[in-house]
């Protein structure tokens, strides 16, 4: 996994070395630790303080639950687009960073004021006070912002810090530690940060939050004359959309078998490996078929709408080609959505107690998910690659660590149907002898239980997440590489908005999930999830033994 520095049209690298190299890295990794966890503080807690301090009923908590970590994984698409088109990596981090800063501010502010809270109550409660509108507000304007910022910063911090690097063995070795330091530092604010707010105050622990993204902030900025700032090139986009057009506007006029036919670039230059377009999709190659009129005299194109270039037909091809197995990763991500937020739910009526006077924050329960996410990608790097490597004299394909992902992914779900079962089981075997509170009791089963749920989880993602990184980048045009890793975001962020629709359309039509989960079958919704996991994997593999690679990557760093 590699990120490319932009290159200029002639293929030129637009940078300046006399800046970057790897002292730019201890600030960006600063950053980057700093920003994730402060962050991961708030957002794995945020179901607990909605329900303890602002008295939103359960699943109401982890419909905003869902909504929030959509709009946080659909940011880093607004801000790549932002970075590469107009004002450059460097400038879209500072901004986005001080956004999220006033968001965790207001969130502190939330939290240490009273008057900008609800006046608390018994949980389960059916008499707790709504939030007035002002409240609401303070709380959805800190949310937005907060997770704007965060969302912004995610995949452009991994772009710049490659972009620093002038080998694509740098880039490598820069990307794995970037993701390594966020899992690392989510783990650390998914535990210290929830201890604090639950165990001391809210206040306290947004103003961690707040002190953390701030630290983030300032360290950028300190590194600022080491940075190497890549020139912003303008829209990709602009010129896919441009393809579309001019296909629609030649719909009529007849395909060439000559090559000499088809637009290659001014003065004929071109990056494309052949000069006559592909026979996949072949309605688009009319965008780069000469017609009168379409080139000036000095070889460059009068009718920009009207006319494209054979590499810009092909770039959209390619994009289409990508999209079905790109949609198999939606499907994916919505029953991790789901199973995040009924995780908490299901850690507030269980047993949470390590000895006799510590307790677990329930929102830390998630932390597993990341430990075992780095469990695997060690794993994988120190025994799995090299046995694969000795046994098939190559690595593993990504479409290959895709699909391990999605077996495990399905396989996680079983387990977290056959725990709710039992947890469920014990839950209402307890209030039947008086021994849980039906308002919102704790079942006398710990907590730990939803550690195997979790785990597999986190296996699988350290599959299936690398393995989404791997093929995007590789397979993705070249005019859109820093996009490249920025998707595995937007399909993040679709799937959390889906599960959100998902868990509505379930309380809507079943009873399976009431506001107090003792009462509802949560083990259902995750066989139903369990059925859907088996659908999707089923068209994956049709999408990937369909998929023909673009660009494969050989060990000798060649490409096939």
């Amino acid at each position: 996994m590699e990120l490319d520095i932009p290159v200029s049209a002639d293929g030129e690298a637009k940078t300046d070395r006399k800046r970057g190299g790897w002292i730019t890295f201890p600030f960006l990794m600063v950053t980057s630790a700093c920003l994730t966890l402060g962050n991961t503080g708030w957002v794995n807690n945020l179901i607990v303080y909605l329900i303890s301090d602002f008295n939103v009923k359960s699943i109401e908590a982890t419909q905003i639950y869902n909504i929030v970590n959509g709009f946080i994984n659909l940011s880093p698409i607004l801000g790549a687009i932002v970075a590469d088109s107009y004002l450059g990596c460097f400038s879209v981090i500072w901004i986005s960073s001080f956004v999220c800063l006033l968001g965790t501010i207001l969130l502190t502010l939330s939290a240490a004021i009273d008057s900008l809270r609800p006046q608390p109550c018994e949980t389960g409660s059916s008499s707790c006070p709504t939030p007035s509108k002002i409240q609401f507000g303070v709380l959805y304007v800190g949310l937005a912002l907060a997770s704007l910022g965060l969302g912004s910063t995610r995949y452009t911090m991994a772009t710049m810090g490659a972009n620093q690097l002038p080998s694509s063995k740098d880039k490598g070795v820069f990307f794995n530690w970037y993701f390594f330091g966020f899992f690392t530092a989510g783990i650390v604010g998914n535990t210290a940060v929830v201890y604090v707010e639950d165990n001391v105050s809210w206040g306290w622990g947004f103003g961690l939050c707040s002190a953390a993204s701030a630290l983030g902030l300032a360290v950028f900025l300190l590194g600022s004359r080491f940075y190497l700032q890549v020139q912003a090139e303008g829209s990709p986009f602009t010129a896919l959309a441009r393809v579309v057009v001019a296909s629609i506007r030649k719909r009529k006029v007849p395909l060439s078998v000559r090559s000499e036919d088809y637009y290659c670039g001014r003065d004929g230059n071109t990056k494309m490996a052949t000069a006559t377009p592909t026979n996949s999709f072949r309605f688009l190659n009319r965008a780069a078929l000469r017609t009168e009129g379409d080139i000036r005299p000095d070889g460059s194109i009068s009718k920009p709408w009207k006319l494209c270039t054979l590499q810009q037909v092909e770039d959209l091809k390619t994009l289409i080609r990508i999209f079905p197995l790109w949609s198999t990763g939606i499907f994916l991500g919505i029953p991790i959505g789901i199973q995040l937020s009924l995780a908490v739910l299901q850690a507030l009526t269980m047993d949470r107690h390590l000895g006799p006077h510590f307790q677990i924050p329930a929102g830390s329960i998630l932390v597993f998910e990341p430990i075992f996410v780095c469990i695997g990608l060690f794993l994988f790097d120190r025994l799995i690659r090299p046995f694969w490597r000795k046994l098939r004299r190559r690595s593993p394909t990504p479409l290959q660590l895709i699909g391990v992902g999605h077996v495990l992914n399905v396989a996680g779900m079983a387990v977290s149907a056959i725990v709710e079962t039992k947890r469920r089981n014990v839950a209402r075997t307890a209030a039947a002898h008086h021994q849980l509170l039906q308002g919102g009791g704790v079942a006398p089963i710990s907590a730990f239980w939803l550690v195997p749920q979790l785990a597999f989880m986190g296996v699988a993602a350290s599959f299936h997440f690398p393995g989404q990184v791997a093929l995007y980048y590789q397979e993705f045009p070249s005019s859109l590489k820093s996009m490249s890793t920025a998707v595995i975001g937007l399909i993040a962020g679709i799937s959390f908005y889906l599960s959100t629709a998902v868990i509505g359309c379930v309380r809507r039509v079943t009873g399976w999930l009431p506001d107090n989960i003792n009462d509802g079958k949560v083990d259902y919704v995750f066989w139903m999830l369990v059925a859907v996991g088996v659908a999707n994997f089923g068209y994956y593999l049709v999408c990937a033994i369909l998929y023909k690679y673009r660009n494969l990557e050989t060990e000798d760093g060649g490409s096939t």
